[in-house]
């Protein structure tokens, strides 16, 4: 048997001991983000330079073996950006999304177990909100309140709150329907049980992976905001602020203008490719 073979034969059966069939593809995935999530926690220990210090004397420097990514259009460096950038971009996508996923998870098998006249209200509330362009308001909130984290992170979980809503409330809705749901309630179990023990444990794998494609909307909104200047404000910055100040360089080829956008990239491509290959035993879930 060849290594190749023999590697992948380890990692399923790695993967079997725990019940779960990896993809590798998946792992690749699952891999990138967890060394963007380390880079986002530890970024402080590891920069070369602090943020803010104009390190090079030239301005969109290339790449050399004291500036690995080059430099910025001020001569800081790029890589030291970039690691805190992590911070901040993964930071806020995360806590937005967690935030946006709990309250429209929890709000949707409510209305779905409840149903009447409180589903009819929170299902037309969201859909009123769901019908704002995202982007139209998330510049109208920014550049009226000011762009501070908690306020960029409360407005991307506004943001989506209405579609998970309506994921988790069409999943629900069709377990609320089936008959281990009616025996429960012949026997008397209150509304917290059937949430808790019925309804969720069975809508958990599509849930997690609608999380995981909304943390993606999420990082590309956040760094649409950051472009157009409504993001994460000077000296700091996120990948998308990065891209939008060294923009100048686009035309010199410059490293600063090029490398947050490939992080960006292997962020959302990473987390596709996790959702996409999924342990067996949770698609099988979903």
């Amino acid at each position: 048997m060849s290594t190749s073979s023999t590697s992948t034969t380890s990692v399923h059966k790695y993967g079997s001991r725990f019940g779960y069939r990896f993809n590798l593809v998946g792992i690749i995935g699952l891999a990138v983000i967890l060394s963007w999530a380390l880079v986002a926690v530890f970024a402080p220990l590891i920069i070369p330079y602090p943020v803010g210090e104009i390190a090079d004397l030239d301005y969109f420097g290339p790449m050399s073996q004291d500036f690995w990514l080059g430099s910025d259009y001020l001569g800081r460096d790029m890589l030291s950006r970039i690691l805190m950038g992590a911070r901040y971009t993964v930071g806020i996508s995360l806590a937005a999304v967690t935030i946006a996923c709990f309250s429209g998870v929890v709000l949707g098998m409510i209305a779905a177990v409840a149903g009447g006249w409180l589903d009819t209200v929170l299902s037309r509330f969201l859909d009123a909100l769901n019908s704002i362009p995202s982007k139209l308001f998330g510049l109208v909130v920014v550049a009226a309140v000011g762009s501070s984290i908690p306020v960029l992170i409360l407005t991307l979980s506004v943001i989506y709150i209405p579609g998970a809503y309506r994921f988790s409330r069409a999943l629900a809705v069709n377990i609320n329907a089936m008959d281990f749901i009616t025996v429960a309630r012949i026997r008397g179990e209150s509304t917290l049980y059937l949430i808790r023990s019925e309804i969720l444990p069975n809508i958990l794998g599509p849930v997690l992976a609608d999380l995981g494609i909304r943390f993606v909307f999420i990082v590309l909104l956040l760094s649409g905001l950051s472009f157009l200047g409504l993001g994460v404000q000077p000296p700091y910055a996120d990948w998308g602020a990065l891209v939008r100040e060294n923009i100048g360089g686009l035309p010199f080829g410059a490293p600063a203008v090029m490398f947050p956008s490939l992080a960006i990239a292997s962020l959302t491509i990473s987390v596709n490719l996790l959702i996409d290959n999924l342990p067996q035993k949770i698609r099988d879930r979903a």
